[in-house]
């Protein structure tokens, strides 16, 4: 038999085969008891994940064209998503507890609802046609159903369905410019805020707001459950706005007319008022129906002299996280930083009404706060000399104005959304159709991020969450007018022309 040479590859061949046999046979043998070397992962630590947050803004490109809602996300600041919000003028806007639908009220007599969702499109938004006698002035949207404060005939309309639709109308007190209450079922009632004005022209409260002739506001309580209404409430005069805290505990009702910030106990339905007397811990409890704001509403000057005599409230935001109550002061450029926390046993703390008041800019239209109640934002409307308004950032730790910054426009809607060290705050005027966006990072504190360009003068602007997690807490509407500051400041306001009334110059959208 004749024998080939094998070559030198086909002799490495088995050798290479062997030595996988050997090594697989050395693997088993070190099963068991043996040792083996264990190799451990290492995990980056990146940034803070972002929230998911949307800024959803209403801008009106003219009184006689619809509308276009417009959805920006948090992370990127990018536009993701635009569309027709249908009605023609919008002029009031509100995102409901839920941070998940928007609504608008528009001049043709329409209401419009839209998601706040990247993928809005012309398609998903829908409109409800109300009643051409109806004149609302203000939207509540909890997380179900939606609650409008309605001058015609003095009433609190009640909307149900997809799209809502008008289920009832509820007689309150006269002039009823807000609603405020519950973002769930689970409270108990909602309260319609009347200013009791008889023949109201609209801006009693904007121009003269302490006059004499001025009668206290009303509070009308409203039963969730069968729509009855109870007892009116005493409030203080020009009441122009009304915050209830989560736990729906306390609604604080702000009274730009004597400078007041009334207290109501939402859990009894009565004003904040009691005996003082000894709760179980053998503390003393002190009931607060009232909060002075000012000097002539008899809150005492402090050391530095710069308690204002006038304040003039027109917005607060409530802090969960400091149980603090941040009240802008329009008439007197001032914010006010009051304690509201509670005992144990849900009365007055010890320190309930402390009180703070920090100058800020002129004329302060609104005021938001950081989730972690770190810092406060004022949208101040007043023209800084430049052409524009400015924003006041201030610590709320030293109850200092750290840093103030020039925005385009004269700002009157501010909203925020914070993620650990990282925020951002955002800033809109009814005279220009751009966002301010304001951010702070772990390097870098409160600057001018970016602006973006809306299609139109903004109408009003909200996040979908404060902190990427929970709800949307500023679930009601502000409109121009009836105490709450004009589209612009009264120094820009024109002179009526025509057969303009006062409050339509207010209300103008430049």
């Amino acid at each position: 038999m004749r024998l080939f040479p094998m070559n030198l590859g086909q002799a490495r061949m088995p050798l290479a085969q062997a030595g996988v046999a050997l090594v697989a046979a050395a693997l088993i043998a070190g099963c068991g008891s043996s040792y083996r070397p264990v190799v451990t992962p290492i995990t980056s630590s990146g940034p803070t994940a972002q929230p998911t947050s949307y800024v959803a803004v209403v801008s009106s490109p003219s009184s006689s064209t619809a509308g276009v809602a417009t959805i920006i996300d948090y992370s990127g600041d990018t536009v993701m998503a635009t569309a027709s919000t249908q009605g023609i003028g919008p002029y009031a806007f509100v995102m409901d507890y839920s941070g998940t639908t928007g609504y608008t009220i528009n001049s043709d007599s329409t209401m419009t609802n839209f998601p706040i969702s990247t993928t809005l499109q012309a398609k998903n938004v829908t409109y409800t046609t109300l009643s051409a006698s109806s004149k609302p002035v203000n939207l509540l949207a909890p997380a179900s159903g939606l609650w409008a404060a309605d001058l015609y005939e003095n009433v609190v309309d009640v909307f149900s369905g997809s799209p809502e639709a008008l289920k009832l109308s509820v007689p309150v007190a006269t002039t009823p410019v807000t609603v405020a209450g519950a973002a769930t079922t689970s409270g108990q009632r909602q309260y319609a805020i009347s200013q009791n004005i008889a023949n109201p022209t609209g801006v009693e409260c904007n121009l003269t707001p302490t006059s004499s002739s001025i009668p206290n506001g009303l509070a009308t309580p409203i039963e969730i459950s069968g729509y009855s209404y109870d007892a009116n409430i005493t409030l203080g005069k020009c009441p122009v706005y009304a915050v209830q805290t989560p736990d729906l505990k306390r609604l604080f009702v702000l009274n730009r007319g004597d400078d007041t910030v009334t207290v109501i106990d939402t859990a009894k339905n009565t004003l904040d008022s009691c005996t003082p007397f000894t709760n179980q811990n053998g503390q003393t409890v002190t009931c607060h129906p009232s909060l002075p704001l000012s000097t002539t509403a008899g809150l005492a000057q402090d050391a530095n002299n710069d308690v204002p005599a006038i304040a003039g409230p027109v917005y607060a935001e409530y802090n969960a996280a400091t149980s603090q109550l941040v009240v802008a002061n329009y008439d007197g450029g001032t914010i006010t930083v009051i304690d509201v926390s509670l005992d144990e046993y849900y009365n007055d703390s010890a320190n309930f009404g402390t009180t703070f008041t920090i100058p800020v800019g002129t004329n302060p239209a609104s005021v938001a706060v950081l989730y972690d109640g770190s810092y406060a934002y004022t949208a101040n409307q007043a023209d800084d000399g430049t052409g524009n308004g400015t924003v006041s950032v201030v610590n709320l730790s030293s109850h200092e104005v750290e840093k103030t910054l020039s925005v385009v426009g004269h700002p009157r809607h501010v909203a925020s959304t914070q993620n650990g060290g990282y925020s951002k705050v955002y800033v809109a005027s009814p005279d220009s159709p751009y966002v301010t966006i304001v951010s702070t990072t772990p390097t870098s504190a409160n600057i001018v991020d970016t602006t973006l360009k809306m299609t139109g003068n903004v109408v009003d602007l909200r996040t979908s969450t404060q902190n990427g997690i929970s709800y949307n807490y500023n679930y009601s509407s502000r409109v121009p007018g009836y105490g709450q500051p004009c589209n612009l400041p009264p120094s820009l306001e024109p002179s009526p022309t025509g057969s303009q009334t006062l409050l339509q110059v207010c209300q103008l959208m430049p």
